[in-house]
């Protein structure tokens, strides 16, 4: 599975910059060819695929005529602007370009892509390689002009294409422009689906873009300024941000599909739905960093999404709350460094899976706990959720890491049956429920730990094993000291982590979820990222800081040069690996920073000089 032992002919992921609006997301390589953008949505079919889909799925370049290596390239400090410079010749060439989120209330498109090309101490020979396809098939689009902008359509979605100074772009034909010093050439691409498409001038566009730049650096400056790594934190909220799609409030896992956790192998996922687990981990980062209506959205979303499979909870659904599409490989696709199928469609939303009740009562509980009541339906759906694990926690299930044919008793979906129970009774405390399911979520709860201490621990081993009577591990049960269910300080707790750090070493930093080879598919996958970060809490709130801090620090150097990361990486390579950017990874990356922070306090309260 090692990058170095595979011809590719596709960029590292880690090339990839993300350009995004909350509605739709774009991929942009060093060379600035734009290789994914879904329209008009996340769970879209792609208009530039070349990702997944080589050069006929699309791609839509703007960068150096000849090829060129990117010499620096940069997020503007707090925005979702990217910024790319080449050296060339004795010229600089700089791309600009980035999405424009704030469209409500204007006559705007819903989709505006914004890229200016501006040249330093020389003219500079560019090019623009705009090549739209769509669909399964990769067709292309009918083409006409209008009052000088390029328009492509298929059915009810249209694009059009738009510069300054202006430029005979046709579809799948590079176009050659030369940039001169204080003559940058600017590029607008806007979206419409089932609407007009309405133009918009380059030169209003760029002020546009601009203007979203002021916003973005408003939002990020509500962040506590006392952050530690407050930069990577802040880089991880406004991916999150990004990541969810505005006019529902569903957090998409990652905007991708069938980006490989195995290169050239088969594990290529779609994971363009919703995850209720994964967005409730991002509860929490959202309310601890002081952004409390983004929390608030993702449960009105909840609250709706799952309104028609209560008191079952999907373990995911699409960005309108409804059954994700059934799971199929497309034909003909050529896949990421050969890495086939491609996938759309994501099985595992027919999966029961216990674990996620206690992410998502826990994150209800996190608001509760930062002073916002729970009123009539969002009250009766964690009511709800509590009742079916109090009656079905003894059942198998197919545990947090959706191996298919799996179902088993996972001790992680166990301890998070307790938590769910757990954190159903605390909100009791101040909201009304009668005594009778009181003492129903009490009697299982109770019932939950006492099985789990007994049939979930490895008297032997020492430690909390992946599932009953097995001798696996699961890196999953990392979450054990922010539990409660264990005191933070009990041996067991202790010797978990140790267990988990030692055998599911990938080396360095990394840790493998499960082990490897363990999940009954071909081939291998790579470490996963959200448990490095998992482990990273578990160390800091285990009166073991300043480990935690060493191995927070090794994991942002990690990071790709843009401060993103995927789910998995190549322990031999340091290859990202999986759909990308991820938001769980982002999200355990700012629950770890918060860690830190937190217990930080904690030892300066108690006299001790613990300082990043």
């Amino acid at each position: 599975m090692h990058v170095d032992n595979l011809t590719l002919t596709s960029r590292p992921i880690a090339d990839y910059g993300l350009l995004g609006d909350t509605r739709t997301a774009a991929l942009v390589s060093s060379d600035g060819a734009i290789d994914w953008l879904c329209a008009p949505r996340f769970d879209s079919p792609p208009v530039f695929g070349q990702l997944v889909g080589g050069r006929p799925a699309g791609t839509f370049r703007a960068g150096p005529a000849l090829p060129s290596v990117a010499a620096a390239r940069r997020y503007r400090p707090n925005t979702a602007t990217l910024v790319t410079t080449w050296h060339v010749g004795r010229g600089q060439l700089t791309l600009t370009e980035g999405m424009v989120a704030e469209v409500a209330g204007r006559l705007l498109p819903a989709t505006l892509l914004v890229r200016r090309l501006s040249a330093d101490g020389a003219a500079v020979d560019a090019v623009v390689d705009f090549d739209p396809r769509r669909g399964e098939h990769h067709d292309p689009p009918r083409v006409r002009s209008r009052a000088g902008e390029l328009v492509c359509g298929w059915g009810t979605l249209a694009l059009s294409l738009a510069s300054d100074p202006h430029m005979d772009v046709q579809p799948g034909r590079p176009t050659y422009v030369t940039v001169r010093p204080g003559h940058p050439v600017t590029l607008v691409l806007s979206i419409a689906h089932r609407e007009p498409l309405i133009r918009v001038g380059p030169t209003s566009a760029w002020a546009l873009l601009d203007e979203d730049g002021t916003r973005w650096q408003t939002w990020t400056d509500g962040i506590d300024h006392q952050l530690p790594y407050r930069d990577a934190v802040v880089r991880s909220m406004l991916t999150l941000r990004l990541l969810t799609y505005s006019p529902s409030g569903a957090p998409v896992a990652a905007p991708t599909t069938s980006l490989p956790e195995d290169l050239g192998g088969r594990r290529n996922w779609d994971y363009r739905y919703a995850w209720p687990r994964d967005a409730s981990i991002g509860i929490a980062a959202f309310l601890s960093v002081g952004k409390v209506a983004e929390a608030r959205g993702f449960l009105w979303w909840l609250l709706h999404a799952s309104r028609l499979q209560r008191p079952r909870l999907p373990v995911l659904l699409t960005l309108d709350g409804r059954r994700s599409p059934r799971e199929r490989e497309l034909g003909g696709w050529s896949g990421y460094a050969h890495s086939v199928p491609v996938r759309v469609g994501n099985g595992a939303a027919e999966q029961h899976q216990l674990d996620g009740y206690g992410w998502v009562i826990d994150a209800a509980w996190v608001l509760v706990d930062h002073g916002h009541q729970l009123y009539g339906e969002a009250r009766r759906m964690v009511w709800g959720f509590a009742d079916l694990v109090a009656r079905r926690w003894q059942e198998p299930d197919a545990g947090i890491w959706e191996v298919r044919d799996d179902a088993d008793h996972h001790v992680h979906s166990k301890m998070m049956a307790w938590l769910a129970l757990d954190r159903a009774l605390r909100i009791a405390e101040t909201h009304h429920v009668s005594d009778r399911r009181r003492r129903r979520w009490r009697t299982a709860r109770e019932a939950i730990v006492s099985e789990v201490r007994t049939r979930g621990f490895d008297e032997e081993r020492n430690c909390y094993t992946r599932s009953y009577g097995s001798a696996d591990l699961d890196a999953a049960l990392l979450v054990l000291p922010l539990l409660g269910m264990e005191d933070t300080n009990s041996p067991r707790v202790a010797s978990t982590i140790d267990a988990i750090r030692a055998d599911l070493s990938a080396g360095g930093p990394s840790l493998y979820r499960y082990p490897p080879c363990g999940d009954g598919l071909p081939g291998a996958e790579g470490a996963f990222l959200p448990c490095s970060f998992w482990l990273v809490q578990a160390l800091a709130h285990t009166d073991r800081r300043p480990e935690a801090v060493d191995l927070f620090e090794a994991l942002l150097d990690r990071g790709s040069t843009l401060g993103l990361f995927a789910e998995e990486m190549d322990p031999a390579t340091g290859a990202h690996l999986g759909n990308f950017p991820q938001a769980l990874t982002h999200a355990a990356l700012v629950s770890a920073a918060l860690a830190l922070r937190d217990t930080a306090a904690v030892s300066r309260d108690e006299g001790t000089s613990l300082e990043l």
